[in-house]
């Protein structure tokens, strides 16, 4: 579990609170930083920042989204709230955070649930950006995309739910 870590973080406890602590992480089978990472980043939430990083860190994006795009679609409400509450869209160019944060839009609107506020953060793109270098296909991308896509001016004739 260590491996990609590089930094340690310090907290301060009373020796009580450190005591309940190693209890808790003990009852659950864990040492105390994975416990306390555990609580603070619960699994799905985890997987969401891998799967981000991973987005901002390969050439081309096709892949990390489909990935994403499965990951998205099997959560509960429940774990989609974890899991997308935070999000690091300060590592990705402006077209991969705009495409991340589309599809979290259309998760939670089929989950019947809001977008989580870091989305709103995220500008539309200034160009629009189409999913197809054919001409003859624009004007079908510009009417079927979905309506998070675009409002961020993002124009594709798939998305969550629809991926072939």
């Amino acid at each position: 579990m260590t491996a990609g870590k590089t930094t340690q973080l310090q907290i301060r406890v009373s020796p009580a609170e450190k005591a309940v602590i190693r209890r808790a992480a003990g009852k659950a089978s864990m040492d105390v930083s994975t416990w306390v990472l555990a609580q603070l980043l619960p699994p799905p939430a985890r997987r969401f920042q891998q799967l981000v990083a991973s987005l901002a860190e390969v050439p081309s994006p096709r892949f990390a989204t489909a990935e994403l795009h499965d990951f998205l679609r099997a959560l509960s409400s429940s774990e989609f709230t974890i899991a997308v509450e935070n999000c690091p869209f300060e590592s990705l160019d402006p077209y991969r955070a705009n495409y991340l944060a589309a599809m979290v839009e259309v998760v939670a609107h089929q989950l019947e649930l809001p977008a989580p506020d870091w989305t709103r953060y995220i500008a539309p793109l200034a160009e629009p950006a189409f999913g197809a270098d054919l001409r003859s296909l624009r004007l079908h991308l510009l009417t079927q995309s979905p309506i998070p896509f675009r409002r961020r001016n993002i124009f594709i004739d798939s998305t969550i739910g629809d991926r072939v």
